[in-house]
């Protein structure tokens, strides 16, 4: 998947992986899409990335997509409203993510699968709606919004969309590998 450097781009994209993922997920039984995640243990020693142990099931992959959406709909509209703040909320960094990852699981450890799917179809759409409000040159020139530093408002769009819906894929894609074993 080519990364997107323009609004079209990263719409296109999103739609597409978005699309993909539905596809994915309704060509599961809801028997499949409500089981534990069950990697063989070979398997997880070759992956080192904490998701693959932090993640039990479909609805907690939906969730992270979902809470990562809300991350940015919200850094994004606290610092149009003029409240200067940072993507990852205190006391996290780049560094030590992993433990908000794992604040997200525990604070849905009561959502259902059903209920993931609508939050994170609606945060989709608030998210396209959002991407739209800005033009191409704000989404993708550096330098262009001063609270998004060094990288391009756009980047952290792809990031929390085609990207983080690829990674999804991926995932649900083993997840259902691993049934056929």
């Amino acid at each position: 998947m080519v990364r997107p450097t323009t609004k079209i781009d990263l719409l296109t994209a999103a739609n597409e992986q978005f699309a993909k993922l539905w596809e994915l997920i309704d060509s599961m039984s809801l028997e499949i899409q409500g089981k534990l995640f069950e990697f063989s243990p070979e398997f997880l020693l070759k992956r080192k990335e904490a998701h693959w142990k932090r993640d039990k099931n479909l609805c907690d992959v939906l969730i992270h997509l979902y809470e990562w959406h809300q991350l940015l709909l919200n850094w994004v509209l606290s610092n149009q409203e003029g409240c200067t703040v940072p993507f990852l909320p205190k006391p996290y960094n780049w560094r030590n993510y992993g433990q908000l990852n794992l604040e997200f699981l525990e604070r849905h450890q009561e959502t259902s699968l059903n209920e993931a799917k609508k939050l994170l179809k609606d945060s989709h759409k608030h998210l396209l709606t959002m991407i739209e409000s800005f033009t191409n040159e704000e989404l993708f020139a550096k330098n262009k919004i001063p609270w998004t530093g060094t990288s391009t408002l756009g980047s952290y769009c792809v990031s929390a969309t085609s990207s983080h819906y690829d990674w999804a894929i991926k995932k649900t894609k083993q997840h259902i590998k691993s049934l056929k074993k």
